[in-house]
């Protein structure tokens, strides 16, 4: 170092102490590490490998509904089972009245409509007529954008047989059923 050079920029060179606790520091290190590595060989030859201790780490048991949350969350399933929760509670949604009448039948995610069938044509007409009210009041529960479209279906019609009285291209009874 030069005179030139100002006072604060002057390191001192570690003494002998200095060094030695540096060291002593660094050997404590690598023995704790060792000492860690050895002790998860030894509980891994007693047949078990890590163990929980007295703190909480990974390992210990969770309660049923933050792992549920947790595999919601990690799998990206939270629409799809907010979704299923409204069809849990549909009655208290849409009414009485209406859920004796109408079930929703299964949610797209993809393109978020919401598919519901009704047991007469009567009761289709009226949920569509109903059915921007409806998808405002689960975007209320559910979250903006959740319900895009509710799409309404009549009735299964009984199955179609064909047979020889049967008049080729005949549709049967489609406006009771559809």
């Amino acid at each position: 170092m030069t005179a030139e050079e100002p006072a604060a920029k002057r390191v001192p060179e570690p003494s002998g102490v200095d060094l030695a606790r540096v060291a002593l520091r660094a050997a404590r290190e690598q023995a704790r590490a060792r000492g860690d590595a050895a002790q998860q060989k030894k509980q891994a030859r007693r047949g078990g490998g890590l163990r929980s201790g007295a703190r909480a780490d990974g390992r210990d048991p969770m309660a049923l509904g933050a792992a549920i949350n947790r595999l919601l969350t990690e799998r990206g399933w939270e629409a799809p089972a907010a979704v299923g929760g409204v069809m849990g509670r549909w009655p208290q949604i849409v009414g009485e009245d209406v859920a004796k009448h109408c079930e929703p039948e299964k949610y797209d995610e993809d393109e978020r409509v919401l598919i519901v069938r009704c047991d007469s044509t009567a009761w289709a007409t009226n949920l569509r007529l109903l059915a921007p009210t409806l998808v405002a009041r689960l975007n209320e529960d559910l979250g903006h954008g959740a319900v895009r479209q509710i799409k309404v279906l009549g009735p299964n019609g009984p199955a179609r047989r064909y047979g020889p009285l049967r008049a080729p291209g005949s549709t049967g009874p489609g406006d009771t059923y559809g």
